[in-house]
């Protein structure tokens, strides 16, 4: 569909539109520019402008289109210029693409008014606030908030360089691409700084107020923002991320002081790195760090950042065809000297070690040659990210899907690429493979599902009904229907054949994660952000059960061969298993530092395998709970896993961009 911006026309998404030059209804240009199409409003919630999904050929890009009332307001309409010509020049991954004649106006047909448009870089993925959600507003660890403050620190190194500051940091706008880099975006209410301006903030002029409740310093909320301003904001965004909490909630808000007592909710966080978020949101902008060199000469004498950040650490295992792989790793150390009336102590731990070193070594090596002995084979691929795996049921295929938007064809004994079998216009995050092997179903950060034919690799057709992004997809065990879980907080069941929508599950009231279906396909589970799983009579669509216990955002899921027993793993660090008739909690099992999320289960079911956010994999015996082994050969959080059909192997995804194969311990 051609979508018309024309802010007068009668029917502006009118389907018959499709292939026309011309909107159908008033007669204004569809293809922007002579090259842009516009397919859909996706967001309209701003007071300025809308945004648009709009396409330049196969390339997805965001239309802003400033809002028809503001046209007679010079100001507003300088602010919205001035986003297309600071984003053009800025070039980092950090910072959404925008070329320099981003900025347009288009007239409609019989009309002299422009509208203001700017395109730019569509960025696939959620915004911090929605991936906070996602995970039940979880807290992040003290090594993930070191590693997205000196991302975005950096980035507003360079937006400060070019003598702009942004004035409107929060969560909203800050986005995650597909391959971990924070992006920041809306430099709508971005600010040169002048010599005008400091006299404008002087008192001499008048200046543009941006406020964000919560987020907004106080100089700011008085219409005097200054460098400085971005940092308060800054330090805001992470005392949301670190305690769960925004900053104004009452659990650590006190207004009467005007103070936020963030650091009982985040116990763990260190005490170097709690000042350094304290004095960037100092309440006077006098008191925060000077510029944005400061902050990283700050993160740096916090952190020692060893050699593996910037060199990658070799992970070795020997097989019947020697292999190394490389990946980066982070790691973060305290730095404390050891005091000099300690050192006697050093010297003899020294001299112990080099009496029982031999037996250490030894021991240390008989640890690892146990662990690596269980890794098999390592696939290097080239996206970013590797999203999601499935196996043939004869186990000599394996797919993959990733962050550089495809689907490859993999020979499983060799670990050799036989083809790319799609090529895709988003990431593909999740996908579903019909029992035949005949038919894929994909979804990703778009609204959409595509079916696709694997001898071929085209496209069938595209499933079109969910308003947010589709989680996860899963087949009914005879191939003939489709059940996906999508951001906009239901479950909808297609008819494959057709594409036809057959019925929405509503009843979550968060993003739905994951889904999977009984072994009989009599009933559908849903895990969601929500922090619940329900269980849903597939046929009709009726609810039966809802299963509370997790504090954090469920997952992924998992049954028994059996279909008597459900796992589930969560954004609260652990998995929890059920008995599916009466959804009872049996058993929770703890363990993984981070969020838990893909799950796997041996054919036999008596191993589950679980793995997180915190890199490793750990393998359970299901019958006790008692943790079996731990895989740790991943440097990024693991993705996917997937159990050969004769429970021998283990296959695991990680955004480290690596497949690896292992030997399931006996």
């Amino acid at each position: 569909m051609s979508y018309c911006i024309n802010p007068k026309c009668p029917q502006p998404n009118d389907p018959a539109n499709i292939n026309n030059r011309l909107c159908r209804n008033c007669a204004s240009e569809l293809l922007l520019q002579g090259r842009y199409q516009v397919m859909r409003v996706l967001s309209d919630s701003s007071g300025f402008g809308k945004v648009y999904e709009a396409y330049n050929g196969s390339i997805p890009k965001i239309l802003k289109v400033l809002k028809q009332k503001h046209n007679d307001k010079p100001r507003i309409i300088e602010l919205f210029q001035q986003e297309a010509g600071v984003l053009s020049q800025l070039n980092h991954p950090g910072i959404p693409r925008v070329e320099p004649d981003g900025y347009f106006q288009f007239f409609p047909n019989n009309s002299t008014e422009p509208v203001h448009c700017i395109i730019m870089e569509k960025i696939d993925g959620l915004n911090l606030k929605q991936w906070m959600k996602q995970q039940g507003n979880h807290p992040i660890s003290e090594k993930q908030a070191f590693n997205w403050l000196k991302q975005l620190a950096e980035i507003l190194h360079l937006v400060h360089q070019k003598n702009y500051f942004h004035r409107d940091i929060k969560p909203e706008n800050i986005m995650i691409r597909s391959n971990g880099q924070l992006v920041l975006i809306d430099f709508g209410t971005a600010r040169e700084l002048t010599y005008t301006y400091l006299a404008d903030v002087g008192g001499v002029g008048s200046v543009t107020k941006i406020s964000s409740a919560g987020y907004t310093p106080p100089e700011q909320e008085k219409g005097h923002a200054v460098p400085q301003s971005d940092f308060y904001a800054l330090g805001r965004t992470f005392v949301y991320l670190l305690a769960g909490k925004q900053a104004t909630d009452p659990a650590i808000y006190e207004p009467l002081t005007d103070t936020c007592h963030w650091r009982k909710l985040a116990p763990d966080i260190s005490e170097p790195f709690a000042n350094l978020i304290d004095k960037l949101m100092a309440p006077t902008a006098a008191k925060r760090h000077k510029n944005t060199q400061e902050i990283l000469d700050d993160i740096a004498n916090i952190y020692q950042i060893p050699q593996q950040v910037t060199q990658p650490r070799l992970i070795t295992h020997i097989d019947n065809n020697t292999s190394i792989q490389s990946s980066q790793n982070i790691s973060i150390v305290e730095r404390k000297p050891a005091a000099p009336k300690k050192r006697w102590l050093i010297g003899g731990v020294a001299a112990l070690t080099a009496v029982l070193g031999g037996y250490g070594i030894w021991q240390l090596y008989q640890h690892h040659s146990y662990k690596d002995s269980l890794l098999v084979k390592t696939i290097a691929e080239d996206a970013s990210y590797v999203n999601y795996l499935a196996i043939s049921p004869d186990g000599k295929r394996l797919l993959s899907s990733s962050a550089d938007k495809t689907i490859k064809v993999w020979d499983f004994p060799t670990g050799k690429k036989i083809r790319t079998l799609i090529k895709n216009s988003i990431p593909i995050n999740y996908f579903a493979v019909t029992p035949n092997w005949q038919t894929i179903a994909t979804g990703g950060a778009g609204n959409t599902i595509e079916i696709w034919d694997v001898s071929t690799g085209k496209k069938i057709r595209t499933l079109k009904g969910h308003s947010s992004y589709v989680n996860y997809v899963v087949m009914t065990p005879d191939g003939n229907k489709l059940a996906s879980a999508s951001a906009d907080n239901t479950i909808k069941i297609w008819d494959l054949s057709t594409g036809k929508e057959i019925r929405t599950l509503i009843g979550h009231s968060s993003y739905v994660n994951y889904v999977i279906l009984t072994p009989d396909g009599n009933k559908l589970v849903s895990a969601s952000a929500d922090n619940t799983i329900k269980i849903w009579d597939f046929s009709t669509g009726k609810e039966l059960l809802t299963l509370t216990g997790h504090s954090g955002s469920v997952n992924s899921l998992a049954m028994t061969p059996d279909g008597k027993k459900l796992v589930s793993a969560s954004a609260d660090n652990t998995i929890k298993i059920w008995d599916f008739s009466t959804g009872k909690e049996l058993l929770t099992l703890t363990g993984h530092s981070s969020a838990v999320k893909p799950l796997a289960m041996t054919p036999d079911g008596k191993k589950l395998v679980s793995a997180s956010a915190d890199n490793v994999i750990k393998i359970w015996d299901f019958s006790t709970g008692k943790e079996i082994q731990t895989l740790d050969g991943h440097s990024s959080s693991v993705n996917s896993l997937v159990m050969t059909p004769d429970g021998q192997k283990l296959v695991s995804a990680s955004a480290d961009s690596t497949i690896k194969i292992w030997r399931m311990p006996n």
